[in-house]
């Protein structure tokens, strides 16, 4: 990611926004920022008509592209995956002539009901979190896109209760803004299971 003010896309899929305690503080603290668009796909599409110009018209406008879900069976809820079937058509997103995705960076901001320890080989969910996410990896690559591991918060059930949340918070507003400046070290970034996994060693310092 050069060294540039980086327009950032948000693409939110919560369908229960309103019980939220992670993806709605989430999406709060990413406001209030010039260079990002916010996107409620479930509030935008309540009947998933979704539009395909306007997505793609978003897509073409920005410089990096962020889903920000809860993990629903190891994937992204259903509008997400619906987003992806429309918008990513042939031709648009991929194929000979479909370079409108070309050069730009994607990344996952989401939130896991399992503690990070069920994420392993070893663990209850067998894989890690980079795995699971291997369709969305293949995706971005098909695409033209760099690809950078998610922003995860584990055990979101009890976060709040555990006082987890206001520290994630933080954390991803640090994350933001780093993306919005183009102060990501993006090699440094591709071998993290999660980018806060270790944040200083992803994030560049202001020059």
């Amino acid at each position: 990611m050069e060294s540039q003010q980086n327009r950032v896309l948000i693409l939110y899929a919560h369908p229960s926004s309103a019980r939220s305690e992670v993806n709605s503080p989430l999406l709060q603290a990413s406001r209030g920022r010039e260079a990002v668009t916010l996107v409620d796909l479930y509030g935008e599409y309540p009947d998933y008509r979704i539009s395909i110009d306007r997505e793609q018209q978003r897509l073409r406008e920005h410089d990096v592209i962020v889903f920000m879900f809860p993990l629903y069976w190891y994937s992204t809820p259903s509008i997400l995956k619906e987003w992806q079937d429309l918008v990513l058509e042939y031709g648009f997103a991929y194929g000979t002539e479909g370079t409108a995705l070309h050069g730009k960076t994607f990344f996952c901001a989401l939130s896991a009901g399992g503690a990070e320890k069920a994420y392993h080989a070893e663990g209850y969910n067998h894989f890690t979190i980079r795995e699971l996410l291997q369709p969305l990896e293949q995706t971005a690559r098909l695409t033209g896109m760099a690809y950078l591991p998610p922003f995860a918060l584990f055990g979101s059930r009890t976060a709040v209760d555990e006082g987890r949340l206001s520290g994630h918070i933080a954390d991803w507003e640090r994350l933001l803004d780093a993306v919005i400046e183009g102060r990501i070290d993006t090699d440094d970034a591709a071998t993290l299971s999660t980018l806060n996994d270790d944040l200083s060693r992803v994030i560049r310092s202001k020059a």
